[in-house]
């Protein structure tokens, strides 16, 4: 069974954030977690299994996606082997009111402190975190989340887009770990800027199923205000589908190389391509679907929030910063 086909035969309905674990696991059991590792020679297949998620119900793909991006790390930093079955969160989020320390290294750690952002927590069976260590590093640890020492709370979510997701905070109380990788390696891998244009296929795949309700629309009814508006998000989906396919072919020729620059220009088209699909939808559709289809109605209501992951013209800026630096030449066919 592929996604899509496990997907047909699943009524995209997740009142809350149990059935969203539920499905998970499902996906895990059936092996569908398994993608393709960036630089693999499949890095687009990755890609395509990430907006498959996305367009089905894109609070279950942030988890998936999480949990992916998680057993990814751990294979690119030569991690211990996984255990079958268990599900993953990836929590990298650094507020300053919300930091864990860690003591000990390899197998012998201990991490204490709060967590925020924590998606999925309280139905994830083991999390990989990013906590600092006595000499001011940071440092992934991978915590089973069923231990004493670890407390998922009810706090610091109050979302309703992307609400089902249960992105709260953990308090973790000298919980057991394993370190991952050594000190600094989580930011300095290829694969973290890689796993940032997967993000972006996240964005995208909820993108696609917002404009395939226009184009169904204009199928059935081709009026001319309305076809416009399936061009605009035509030409921007077609972007976005573009430079998703190039940054897997370079990437895949590259597996070790620099992805900054690529990973911010992807992310910054995807972004862009996604909130024009919402406002041209929008305009096209008027409040129907907004009311009358389910689906509809919860994807429009969580890209916008999952689109915030993106950090908006500071990362235009950080984009900015690359290009303005040597050599020139960078927009030339």
């Amino acid at each position: 069974m592929d996604l899509d086909a496990f997907f047909r035969a699943q009524p995209p309905e997740y009142p809350d954030t149990p059935a969203l674990g539920r499905c998970l696991r499902a996906l895990i059991e059936q092996g569908l977690d398994r993608l393709p590792l960036p630089g693999s020679g499949q890095t687009l297949e990755r890609w395509r299994g990430l907006a498959a998620v996305g367009a089905h119900d894109l609070r279950l793909c942030k988890l998936y996606e999480g949990h992916t991006d998680a057993l990814s790390i751990i294979a690119q930093l030569d991690g211990p082997a996984v255990a079958p079955g268990s599900s993953w969160g990836m929590w990298a989020a650094e507020p300053p009111q919300a930091r864990v320390e860690v003591r000990g290294q390899g197998s012998n750690c201990t991490i204490s402190g709060r967590k925020a952002w924590c998606s999925g927590a309280a139905v994830l069976s083991h999390g990989l975190l990013t906590a600092w260590n006595e000499n001011g590093e940071q440092q992934l640890v991978a915590v089973d989340l069923h231990q004493p020492g670890v407390h998922v709370t009810d706090q610091g979510w109050c979302a309703v887009g992307m609400g089902a997701t249960g992105s709260v905070e953990v308090l973790f109380e000298e919980a057991q770990g394993i370190a991952i990788g050594e000190p600094g390696a989580y930011l300095s891998r290829p694969g973290f800027w890689q796993g940032g244009i997967g993000i972006a296929a996240c964005w995208y795949g909820a993108a696609r199923c917002l404009a395939d309700r226009l184009r169904l629309h204009c199928e059935q009814r081709p009026e001319p205000h309305a076809l416009a508006h399936l061009g605009a998000v035509d030409s921007a989906l077609h972007g976005a589908t573009q430079v998703l396919c190039a940054s897997a072919r370079t990437i895949d020729a590259a597996p070790h190389g620099s992805a900054e620059l690529l990973a911010r220009r992807v992310r910054a088209v995807v972004e862009h391509s996604a909130e024009r699909v919402i406002e041209h939808v929008g305009h096209a559709l008027g409040a129907g679907p907004y009311c009358k289809d389910r689906q509809f109605a919860q994807l429009i209501a969580d890209l916008p929030v999952f689109l915030r992951q993106s950090h908006a013209e500071r990362d235009l800026a950080g984009l900015g910063q690359l290009v303005a630096t040597p050599p020139s030449g960078t927009w030339h066919l």
